[in-house]
């Protein structure tokens, strides 16, 4: 999948759970590769008081990633593509002015013309559901069309396959671009990132990115209840 860049492409997750000992209070999960492979990740906790779903601090998280990527590369990732997870429809424009701005602003100093940043908004809750001849479509199938919004850059991809029931598309919804990937390109980008999830030998729903954040939310918020040790930030410890 490397292949598909020429230079080197940082991937990022970001996912957010109830802590269940502390009423009110959520964790978000931060991970992003480190290398080409998109085989290595570092890997940051944020508290949210007030049950928040949006942070503060993802761009404290970024900074931290970019300097580990260099560290081991020895250049920042030429593109970033950043997939954010657990937002609802009434939230999108804060994360487009907020936790978008933050980010740019805090990366200004490794990109004086601008990071090239493509923010991707992941929903699994939704109803749609995608039919091929009264079946379900094989997985890989790319709905961008007619049953999209016309005023959004978005998609529905099918990524798995069910022997029971009606498969559940995962929907897309691209809210910031100067990456400027082709619609086709990042489509397959994001089903590859299906394949690539180490507890699972088949596709999840969502990118492998993504799953990390979630599984590295749901550990902290279900049970240790406080950031891990930073010594541990480059290992998938949490899986």
């Amino acid at each position: 999948m490397a292949n598909m860049f020429q230079q080197p492409v940082m991937l990022v997750g970001f996912d957010v759970t109830h802590d269940t000992r502390q009423k009110g209070r959520s964790v978000g999960a931060f991970v992003a590769s480190l290398n080409m492979q998109f085989s290595r990740y570092f890997s940051a906790i944020s508290m949210h008081v007030n049950g928040e779903e949006l942070s503060n601090d993802i761009s404290v998280q970024m900074t931290k990633a970019i300097v580990k990527f260099r560290s081991i590369n020895n250049v920042v990732p030429s593109k970033i593509i950043f997939y954010r997870d657990g937002v609802g429809d009434g939230n999108i424009h804060y994360v487009l002015s907020h936790e978008v701005d933050l980010i740019k602003k805090a990366l200004d100093q490794y990109y004086p013309d601008g990071v090239k940043l493509t923010v991707v908004l992941v929903s699994k809750k939704i109803n749609a559901r995608i039919f091929n001849n009264n079946h379900n479509p094989p997985p890989g199938t790319v709905v961008d069309d007619v049953i999209t919004m016309p005023e959004r850059y978005d998609f529905y991809l099918v990524s798995q396959s069910v022997n029971q029931g009606t498969v559940s598309p995962t929907y897309y919804n691209i809210i910031y671009d100067t990456v400027c990937l082709a619609p086709d390109l990042l489509q397959r980008l994001t089903y590859k990132l299906t394949h690539m999830y180490y507890n699972w030998s088949g596709t999840v729903r969502v990118p492998a990115p993504v799953q990390y954040a979630h599984k590295l939310a749901f550990l902290v918020g279900q049970s240790i209840h406080r950031a891990p040790n930073p010594s541990l930030d480059d290992l998938l410890y949490f899986l």
